[in-house]
């Protein structure tokens, strides 16, 4: 699996700001074959890098890299590509800047068609944070994309899904090294308090119930807090997460200057076959959301993913039965 960068000069945000240097880290599996028609894009989602989240990915597996060439986009902000933890002065702490979907996709835009000569991607695939930027490229460049698979996530942030950003904020920066304007030491304390607060909105009232974690390893509820949630969490650079968190919020993909907020007309833009892919127990990106974005794009269906594990019905690294559903799913859109 080749990992590589690709740096951008002057790269101008849709903020206003420019970075004298923006840097976008990718990793690239398969190969892309002789008229170059067999890409799939699948950007990362909230706090992943690259490793979190290519499991699916190699032969036979849902994104067939003996098939197809997949190309992971690592998210501004994820520690990887340009993010508040590796940008230069002046743009550290509290001067870091907000990055949005317009940014990744503009960025991600430039890797396809510049870097690698693609002109029309098979695919894109994405889950939360990634379906955003999914749909992002349906709006924005409905003629470069044939299909679509969009899971668990939304065209706009939900204010109901605002609210659950702003707790895990509010979680991080309670912290005592957070001074108003950045952290002056790690805080573990707030990390923790962030990964108990996402664990209770990530997965469903369902789950917990039946006590699910039991099935894979964990031998109490504190020993799934501990070694899943607050592990995956303690990891992560702090203000990177707020980075994200930011992006997260401002997604929307008719805020920009070429649908100026008219969600209709962006959603309708998208010409690509779409799979809209909500879980059913999703309590952040909810099914509800999911039918309204589906009905607005004119070539889409509308598939949830029957599971009870709410949001990570659509990354089941660890779920058997949720990854059959997605992989033949993905197989009939690739078959059309």
């Amino acid at each position: 699996m080749p990992v590589h960068t690709l740096t951008l000069p002057n790269f101008r945000l849709q903020s206003g700001w420019t970075l004298p240097e923006a840097t976008l880290v990718y990793a690239t599996y398969g190969e892309l074959n002789r008229d170059r028609s067999n890409a799939i894009l699948y950007p990362t989602s909230y706090a992943a890098q690259h490793p979190d989240v290519d499991w699916l990915v190699g032969p036979g597996k849902i994104l067939d890299s003996s098939r197809y060439f997949v190309v992971i986009p690592n998210m501004f902000g994820n520690g990887l590509s340009s993010s508040p933890s590796n940008l230069p002065e002046p743009f550290g702490g509290p001067r870091s800047p907000v990055f949005t979907h317009v940014d990744n996709v503009a960025a991600q835009f430039r890797l396809v068609t510049e870097e690698l000569g693609i002109e029309r991607l098979a695919l894109a695939y994405g889950w939360s944070m990634g379906g955003q930027q999914t749909l992002h490229w349906g709006a924005l460049h409905p003629e470069r994309v044939e299909r679509i698979a969009a899971l668990c996530t939304s065209a706009r942030t939900s204010v109901h899904n605002l609210v659950f950003l702003e707790g895990l904020r509010a979680a991080l920066t309670c912290d005592p090294a957070w001074n108003g304007e950045r952290f002056t030491a790690r805080p573990e304390r707030g990390l923790r308090a962030f990964a108990r607060v996402y664990a209770g909105w990530a997965l469903s009232q369902a789950f917990y119930r039946k006590r699910a974690y039991e099935e894979y390893g964990y031998g109490s509820l504190e020993d799934f807090l501990i070694r899943d949630w607050e592990a995956s969490f303690l990891r992560r650079d702090a203000a990177n997460l707020l980075s994200m968190i930011e992006t997260w919020k401002r997604s929307d993909v008719s805020d920009n200057a070429l649908f100026g907020g008219d969600l209709d007309r962006a959603l309708g833009a998208i010409r690509a076959k779409t799979l809209i892919m909500p879980g059913t127990h999703d309590l952040y990106f909810t099914p509800d959301d999911a039918r309204a974005d589906a009905e607005r794009i004119p070539r889409a269906e509308f598939r949830p993913i029957p599971s009870i594990w709410g949001h990570r019905a659509g990354n089941p690294s660890k779920n058997p039965a949720d990854q059959d559903f997605i992989k033949a799913a993905i197989a009939e859109l690739l078959s059309r």
